[in-house]
């Protein structure tokens, strides 16, 4: 009897459904997509319709065959790839290539979670292949392809060969960029507090900030200055609290109010990427790396793998009356029913939501993370618990808070004090988000607790304490930050955000720096000579309205080979306009310089390369001679001589990270790795410890004597005694709470980065 057959893209996945369907299926996986336009040409053609000319992924052949194979025993072929454009373009190009060698019904079935009742439901009611998702795809690639193949090579010929420039990924890269020249153009102001430490009647102190004068708000420079005054310099604060000094301080006004604080909604694409970065640190596409799997399945004992989180691309905040009707029951069993609102919380949905999939939830209550704790990796663990704590808080009651407000006279002075206390804690049980740290600097004011005080109540004034503050520049994007920003300007869409990051840091434009993204000098100028030639391509209001377009396309409320057209025709005027301008680009990009080559005694260049700025002799293309800038032969000299020619070696970066060069290249080829002056700490190994990279490029530390010994570290060694146990190296770690320090690797004792005052780190 024939089987039915279930493709799916992820082989994590097959395990998994297997335990749901049984005997009467074969499970298949596609590993991703099977066809895509040709690397070595454009692959689209704008004289015919923008017809793509898609090609087998070169690996893919033999994943084609045994589908195809497998097609032709099969009752009914079930198309199962991930429930969006991307999934429902992989199910349209198996389709297109198992359909005329088989005579298997072919319909395509979605799930948005890995469970049972989810499975047999979607096997239960398959569909046809739905072609506005498959158009919205279309147009996404060959836009991004027109782009990317065009402006690339313009890329090439003004500042460097092999850059590349992406349609998206510019525009989230122009924020970047921005964000720093805000940043380093941004001048401090000064500005002042005054705190006054009271004392009542029955001697209990407590402080008191200056809140008006003469009915004026005392406020910071930031913002309309309207109805506020700013303490603006030391000697405007001297003269109030010389003033002060002489004033009665009396309780003019006691209020007592009840706020609540309602839960905020279950995790959307974005909301997870932003929160798993500030609560633990993970990069966007280390978030969904983590989430494929607990969406795909985790091994839980004698129940084989199971699927525990929901599909994790969606923009939606809906959840199913099922999941509702769980989740409302586990919130009463394990937490009583005064956490439980009389009726199910409701959240707004967005605009520009698609509201195809439900939000990011788990999939079974009977499965919390303390339970499934041993089968999960700790990053996995990790994620799962932010991801089941704050579904189940956005079905719980609001947390209550009693807010006491004293403002207390002092002649034409107000100050004000405010106790906030928990009345009930509500969804903050089990669950509470981090917050982006004020720009200001300027954190609550508020205590737990006040004094009990009436109106009229006299206090004794202990002593006054002016403060300076200076206003801060706009923050840094962390990754969090920037998909906030994208998905605000409307820029991407669930699927893209990692996506984008993880590729302007391949492409070296942006770099981490204490979690923040920073343009690299390389970014600053391919930014630049997009933005000025392309202004309306990397607008980012165009690239929102573009993706608005992609919306309407995937509705069916818009053709996609006219979105496309509309693009293609200015966007090919521009090109045109610039064709022969390329030279005149990049001459404006040179910089002359008093440098002298070591060669001919032409005068040196600057020019870019892929690796940023470097000279080059002005004579080229008769003299090829190249040295790195001053500053950058002075960071990268180091002490070790080359052990065939005897002369200092240097720092260079490759295609595979940074390495020790001979700086008599090219007479001189030798090259090593780079080691840190440390030799490995395993018993009776010779080795040195040296830096190293992984395939994806992430700088690790290792022996040299690798294989033969496998010791390495992510962080880095550095040569510091251990003051505790006299271990000869320390760890430098980094953290949000300590910032840099060292930790032993053998003791674990702590100190601060400042190791010249060896502060202990608690």
């Amino acid at each position: 009897m024939a089987k039915n057959l279930l493709i799916v893209e992820s082989p994590a996945k097959t395990r998994t459904l297997s335990r749901f369907l049984g005997k009467d299926f074969d499970i298949m996986a596609t590993v991703g997509h099977i066809c895509d336009l040709p690397k070595s040409k454009l692959g689209v053609d704008p004289e015919n319709s923008f017809n793509p000319d898609y090609i087998v992924i070169k690996g893919k052949e033999k994943v084609i065959r045994d589908l195809k194979k497998a097609a032709k025993m099969a009752k009914t072929v079930y198309l199962a790839p991930d429930p969006d454009r991307e999934g429902e373009a992989i199910a349209w190009h198996v389709s297109n290539s198992i359909g005329k060698s088989s005579k298997a019904k072919i319909v395509r079935v979605a799930f948005n979670e890995i469970t049972k009742p989810a499975v047999t439901e979607a096997i239960d009611n398959p569909r046809d292949i739905d072609m506005n998702l498959v158009n919205a795809q279309q147009a996404r690639r060959v836009l991004d392809r027109i782009v990317g193949y065009t402006v690339s090579p313009f890329l090439w010929s003004t500042v460097a060969r092999n850059l590349s420039a992406g349609r998206v990924q510019s525009v989230a890269l122009r924020l970047i960029v921005e964000r720093e020249e805000a940043v380093k153009a941004f001048e401090p102001q000064e500005y002042w507090n005054i705190v006054a430490d009271l004392k009542t009647r029955k001697k209990e102190n407590f402080s008191s900030k200056l809140h008006k004068i003469d009915k004026l708000t005392v406020s910071t420079p930031n913002g309309t200055i309207n109805n506020k005054i700013i303490i603006r310099s030391e000697k405007e604060v001297k003269k109030y609290v010389k003033e002060l000094e002489g004033q009665d301080f009396v309780v003019s006004d006691v209020k007592n109010s009840e706020k609540t604080k309602r839960a905020s909604a279950p995790f959307i694409t974005s909301t997870l990427q932003q929160e798993a970065a500030k609560k633990h640190g993970f990069s966007a596409k280390q978030t969904m790396s983590i989430a494929q799997k607990l969406y795909e399945g985790i091994e839980i004992g004698k129940e084989g793998p199971v699927g525990l989180i929901t599909y994790m691309r969606t923009d939606s905040t809906r959840i199913s009356n099922e999941a509702i009707k769980a989740v409302r029951a586990y919130i009463s069993k394990n937490f009583g029913k005064e956490y439980l609102p009389a009726k199910a919380v409701q959240y707004g949905k967005k605009k520009t939501a698609q509201d195809a999939h439900e939000a990011i939830r788990p999939t079974y209550m009977n499965l919390p993370p303390e339970k499934v704790k041993k089968q999960l990796t700790a990053p996995q663990l990790r994620l799962y618990t932010l991801v089941w704590n704050r579904f189940v808080a956005s079905q719980m009651n609001p947390a209550r808070f009693d807010v006491d407000t004293v403002l207390i006279s002092a002649g034409r002075f107000t100050f004000r004090s405010v106790a906030e206390r928990v009345a009930f804690d509500g969804f903050l049980k089990i669950y509470h988000e981090e917050k982006e740290p004020d720009e200001n600097g300027n954190g609550q004011n508020g205590v737990d607790s006040l004094p009990v005080l009436k109106p009229g109540d006299k206090l004794t004034l202990i002593k006054l304490n002016p403060s300076q503050s200076f206003t801060k520049p706009p923050p840094r994007f962390s990754e969090a930050m920037l998909v906030k920003e994208l998905e605000a300007d409307g820029i991407g869409r669930p699927s893209t955000y990692a996506t984008i990051i993880s590729t302007l840091k391949d492409r070296k434009y942006v770099e981490m720096e204490q979690r923040k993204l920073l343009p690299t000098e390389l970014g600053v100028t391919v930014c630049k000579i997009l933005t000025e030639n392309f202004p309306d391509l990397f607008d980012i209001s165009f690239t929102a309205e573009m993706e608005r377009e992609l919306d309407a396309i995937e509705e069916g409320d818009d053709d996609w080979v006219e979105v496309v057209g509309e693009f293609y025709e200015p966007f090919m005027e521009t090109i045109d306009e610039l064709k022969g301008r390329e030279k005149e680009i990049k001459a404006s990009m040179e910089e002359m310089t008093d440098i002298k080559c070591e060669k001919c005694g032409s005068p040196m260049v600057i020019k870019w390369g892929r690796n940023g700025r470097f000279l080059a002799c002005s004579a080229y293309p008769k003299c090829k001679s190249t040295r790195p800038l001053p500053e950058e032969e002075a960071r990268n000299k180091t002490d070790e001589k080359c052990d065939k020619c005897g002369s200092p070696m240097v720092i260079k970066t490759g295609r595979f990270g940074r390495f020790m060069a001979c700086s008599a290249y090219p007479d001189c080829k030798n090259t090593k790795a780079i080691t840190l002056g440390i030799k490995c700490p395993r018993p009776g190994c010779s080795g040195d410890i040296i830096e190293k990279h992984t395939k994806a490029r992430r700088i690790f530390y290792g022996c040299s004597n690798y294989p033969k010994c496998d010791y390495a570290s992510w962080d880095m060694p550095v040569k510091i005694e251990c003051p505790s146990c006299h271990h000869p190296f320390m760890l430098l770690k980094v953290s949000k709470a300590k910032g840099e320090y060292y930790r032993c690797p053998e003791c674990k004792h702590q100190m601060s980065g400042e190791t010249s005052e060896k502060k202990t780190v608690a």
